[in-house]
């Protein structure tokens, strides 16, 4: 097949984003809650996100600064007060997780401008979405910057101290049913994905020749 070859380093960051964002998809998003120190709330979706190990269980999403090299309201407060919450939304809150999305001033709280609940959290300050199905809370181990300016990387690294998961979404064997889950994914441009059960195959892990 026919290649073309592209440079990062030729690139502008905008360009080189949107081109990694259309080549590492889908991608699951992290609906990170976080409490600046005067205790004001922030909700913003991440979806350079994913599990990190399990001894200790972590997950880990990348906080990217805004295009003018600022760092984003959720970086500001994690390093902070070294805490957060993942949510996860499901496709019937896509629409609210995207307006969460939304660059509002600095101490304005997405919670209340889009109409979510806050739940308390049992061992972090930062609430949970009270609608999310998932939630994860966190405590920051770690985070890791690579780069400067526009979009340069921060890799918030979190111990999971505990997991509140909906009672609808459990197996019998305490894990979630991914076909009942109804998770969303985000691609490149302004596409998602919605994981049904149509979408979805099975393949078991080999076990040798």
């Amino acid at each position: 097949m026919a290649v073309r070859t592209f440079v990062p380093s030729e690139m502008s960051p905008r360009e080189a984003y949107a081109l990694l964002i259309s080549c590492v998809a889908p991608r699951p998003i992290a609906w990170v809650s976080t409490c600046a120190p005067d205790g004001s709330t922030n909700l913003a979706p991440f979806s350079f996100f994913n599990a990190g190990g399990a001894n200790p269980v972590s997950v880990v999403f990348s906080c990217t600064n805004f295009r003018d090299g600022r760092p984003k309201d959720t970086l500001r407060n994690v390093q902070a007060t070294g805490e957060f919450v993942v949510n996860i939304a499901p496709y019937w809150l896509a629409e609210k997780m995207n307006q969460t999305s939304f660059e509002y001033e600095y101490g304005i709280s997405e919670f209340e401008q889009v109409g979510l609940t806050r739940a308390p959290s049992l061992y972090v300050k930062p609430p949970r979405v009270a609608e999310s199905p998932i939630a994860m809370e966190c405590k920051l181990f770690q985070v890791v910057s690579h780069g400067t300016g526009p979009v340069a990387a921060n890799y918030v690294i979190g111990e999971v101290l505990c997991f509140h998961i909906a009672e609808t979404l459990l197996k019998p064997e305490g894990i979630v049913d991914n076909l009942v889950a109804d998770y969303i994914g985000r691609m490149g441009e302004s596409w998602y994905v919605r994981a049904t059960p149509e979408a979805m195959f099975r393949m078991e892990r080999p076990t040798g020749k």
